[in-house]
């Protein structure tokens, strides 16, 4: 057998197309293929991908040392994806911090596209530097956990898409400018600390996603309030049980909207009571032209109690609707949809309907019939699992059966406790207002 002597044919590629291939395998074992020759040594420090995670070394001096290398400030070569872990837990944890500035310098003079930063324990102590506000060929942006420095000018002209969990700003006027320099921003998704009480205010003449999330543990206290000003706006999302006050422009075309804020609606103090029915009507005239709203259950419960005093504004344009509501606000349901004349897909979620059943022994009626189930609405789906036919979901069920009459398609979940046989027996006997209904059992 004769031995082949000939250079590998990878090695005889370009450095450039050796390191774009390198910057698919994971960082560990591209930094292995340094010992294969004196050629291969330096290679890995030139990749324009790279996953980071300080977990994967013995020590965190050692991360140190390593990033050090990786983002020596001498190099040209792009970085186009970086994504840093950091997780410290020594004792010198302030020591530690100093060299996240001078990476993200590096990765900035190195025209970093995409950057995703998640820093662990929760202190803050990673600020992001005054240079990393003048990133030109930046695309995308996930930071976890860190702190932003103040800073007098903000250029993120190709930031298209940016994601803040639990980010911490020095005042709100910096969040304000940050969004409203990021002329091609279209995608914010911000996630606050539930010690945060921060007036965020989102300016944007190219936004057309927004998510705000705070998941809270407790049932009291401050949130911050917003303020949306986004003409392009699709898509928005706002799951904040606390929040009091949203205060939002120019929302001409959005399609999408979930949201689940109480509006402090709970608080009933005579001083502030009308003035937060002034802001729900605001806000419920503001969203009248949306296609597809989700609901939680206590924002149903705070239209409901404002709709005791005033008239629900028509939603024309909706859709779809995905609700979810206890079984005692059930008795609303259809004067909510007299205010969706068009709908035409209906989701039901929610909690306790059984509990209910047991309690009000199946007592709920339902007084009319909205102009939708007449003319417009065509596919139901109850997410709420059934417990039989004496439940109270079996007679909201028996409802929509008898009184929709373009009814396409009506599903239905069993809990563990049902029988389908039975339920599809009772079924059979309940008069349908659409002849070309199915109904399925999940």
């Amino acid at each position: 057998m004769v031995a082949r002597s000939e250079e590998d044919r990878i090695s005889q590629l370009p450095d450039p197309l050796i390191c774009q291939i390198l910057s698919h395998l994971p960082s560990k074992e591209t930094v292995k293929t340094s010992v294969l020759s004196t050629r291969w040594r330096s290679l890995w420090l030139w990749v324009p991908c790279l996953e980071l995670n300080s977990q994967l070394f013995h020590d965190f001096n050692g991360f140190i040392s390593f990033g050090n290398r990786f983002f020596d400030t001498n190099k040209v070569s792009c970085i186009q994806k970086l994504k840093l872990n950091i997780i410290d837990i020594s004792e010198n944890k302030v020591d530690h911090a100093s060299y996240f500035a001078s990476w993200i310098d590096a990765v900035v003079k190195r025209k970093i596209q995409h950057l995703h930063v998640c820093c662990y324990p929760y202190s803050y102590l990673y600020e992001m530097p005054t240079s990393f506000y003048i990133c030109e060929r930046l695309v995308s942006l996930e930071l976890h956990w860190v702190a932003w420095a103040s800073a007098e000018f903000v250029s993120l002209p190709c930031l298209k898409t940016m994601h803040l969990h639990h980010n911490m700003f020095p005042n709100e006027a910096s969040f304000e400018k940050l969004v409203s320099c990021c002329h091609v921003l279209e995608e914010l998704y911000i996630s606050l600390a539930e010690e945060d009480t921060k007036v965020y205010c989102v300016r944007s003449r190219s936004l057309k996603k927004l998510t705000f999330i705070r998941y809270s543990s407790s049932q009291f206290g401050s949130v911050p309030d917003i303020f949306i000003d986004a003409p392009l706006l699709c898509s928005l999302e706002i799951i904040i049980s606390l929040l009091k006050v949203i205060l939002l422009n120019n929302l001409e075309s959005i399609a999408k909207l979930d949201i689940s804020p109480s509006f402090g609606f709970e608080e009933y103090e005579a001083a502030s009571y009308s003035l937060r029915r002034s802001r729900i009507r605001s806000f419920l005239s503001r969203i009248s032209r949306v296609k597809d709203m989700t609901i939680c259950v206590d924002t149903f419960k705070v239209i409901h109690h404002y709709s005791k005093f005033e008239l629900l504004p028509q939603f024309g344009y909706l859709s779809h609707l995905h609700v979810s509501l206890y079984a005692h606000d059930l008795k609303f349901l259809t004067a909510f949809l007299e205010s969706c004349p068009n709908l035409k897909f209906l989701v039901l979620d929610g909690w306790e309907w059984d509990l209910f059943s047991v309690e009000k022994k199946n007592h709920i009626n339902f007084s009319s019939v909205p102009k939708c189930l007449l003319s417009s609405l065509e596919f139901v789906d109850f997410k709420v699992p059934m417990g039989g036919v004496y439940a109270v979901e079996f007679k909201v069920v028996k409802y929509f059966l008898e009184n929709s009459a373009v009814l396409k398609k009506l599903t239905l979940r069993l809990n563990y406790s049902s029988e389908k046989k039975d339920v599809s027996q009772e079924l059979l006997r309940i008069p349908r207002g659409s002849a070309k209904c199915d109904v399925v059992i999940l």
